[in-house]
């Protein structure tokens, strides 16, 4: 009896050992997916002020998403995207990228849309050692990069597209220029990085002001800058509030030049625009001018490729935005097809990266510089007769 009583405890506590061995197992697979499949995240700025930016994100990671399963995945293995809307709004971010980390078991995250819904996830991706990938401008998603070790970014720095915007209007001969910029993390970056980028090239910013996303009329300051001796006028803004400082623009009759930030490369601003976007002047990525690059670009075959894909998909063109995404989130398979999921390997890996053609660039990524990318990485462009033309 006793043998037998023995026996049943002896068998009792190996299938508890199991179990417990088997829920281990469970809780450590489960930030990379399990089984067959891996488990990402991505918050974007689908709806509200920036979705003319989080909507061909979403729809290029959904797109890309479905070319690999059908592939095969990563390495057999399936990729399970987690795509949540944040609303454009700072605490939609930061609940949905607890719940892709607690919840989905993400092994990492692309996102967000704009500079303000990225810097709101910042401190959980750091606390809780997530990879981070923003589509975001504002060089403080990434610097200092002591205390964003988790955290990279596909979209060009504001101080990269600044400096490209003032060369262009000091090429023009202007000396003193206006800044616009909109009342938010984006155009608060942007026009940081325009004082400074000013400023290295002896350039004088004699009128500075700001508007709302949501303003429907910014003529009062066009008004002020017409009554002044600028010799440019610098926007720094998205759409829509990017198309009616355009509108506004020519209502008033300014003839000087008109320089936009990257932030208008989309068919919404040119669509909003109408007209009155003829003759803009802005840096911007490669893919809006992909088919008018030199053969020579070590880009040019990626960006067609792209532009076609997705072309095909949507019928409409790609733009910058979903460009970045394009980059995450091929950047982040890299990583993954040679580390595994493991979120600290991936992080690893992204940091690592080198000569990485992209949408955005050729990235060289290190532990000095999140972002990979330089000035070379953006062509200037006007707009004429509602299309993008590359100024060479």
């Amino acid at each position: 009896m006793i043998k037998k009583i023995a026996l049943v405890l002896t068998c009792a506590a190996a299938l508890l050992l199991a179990a417990g061995c088997s829920s281990q197992k469970a809780d450590r697979g489960s930030s990379s997916g399990s089984g067959d499949t891996i488990n990402i995240g991505a918050v974007l700025d689908i709806s509200g002020p920036s979705s003319s930016l989080g909507i061909p994100e979403r729809d290029t990671l959904q797109m890309l998403v479905d070319q690999l399963n059908a592939k095969g995945g990563i390495n057999g293995r399936q990729i399970k995207m987690t795509i949540l809307d944040n609303k454009s709004d700072e605490t939609e971010s930061v609940l949905a990228v607890k719940k892709l980390i607690d919840s989905e078991k993400v092994s990492a995250i692309i996102g967000a849309s704009s500079s303000g819904t990225s810097l709101a996830m910042l401190d959980t991706v750091q606390k809780e050692g997530v990879p981070l990938i923003s589509l975001a401008t504002n060089s403080m998603i990434v610097e200092p990069v002591t205390n964003r070790k988790w955290v990279f970014k596909m979209a060009q720095s504001d101080s990269i597209v600044a400096g490209n915007m003032i060369k262009y209007a000091k090429s023009k001969g202007a000396a003193r220029v206006a800044v616009l910029y909109m009342n938010n993390a984006f155009g608060d970056g942007g026009k940081k990085a325009l004082l400074k980028a000013a400023a290295d090239n002896g350039i004088s910013v004699v009128f500075e002001d700001k508007f709302e996303a949501t303003d429907k009329e910014m003529s009062a300051q066009l008004i002020k800058i017409k009554g002044s001796d600028a010799q440019a006028v610098l926007v720094w803004a998205i759409p829509p509030s990017a198309s009616i400082v355009t509108r506004n623009y020519r209502e008033l009759g300014l003839n000087i030049p008109l320089i936009h930030s990257h932030g208008i490369a989309n068919q919404n601003f040119l669509d909003l625009a109408g007209d009155a976007a003829n003759g803009i002047v802005l840096p911007v990525g490669k893919i809006v001018v992909a088919e008018q690059l030199p053969d020579s670009d070590p880009q040019k075959q990626v960006l067609l490729s792209y532009a076609k894909d997705f072309t095909t998909k949507f019928n409409t063109p790609p733009n910058t935005f979903g460009g970045h995404a394009w980059d995450a989130f091929n950047m982040l398979v890299n990583a993954i097809k040679e580390v595994g999921a493991d979120r600290a390997k991936i992080r690893d890996a992204l940091e690592n990266t080198k000569n990485f053609v992209g949408i955005s660039g050729v990235f060289n990524m290190s532990d000095r510089d999140h972002n990979g990318l330089d000035e070379s990485c953006m062509v200037m462009v006007e707009i004429k007769d509602g299309k993008w033309k590359l100024i060479k």
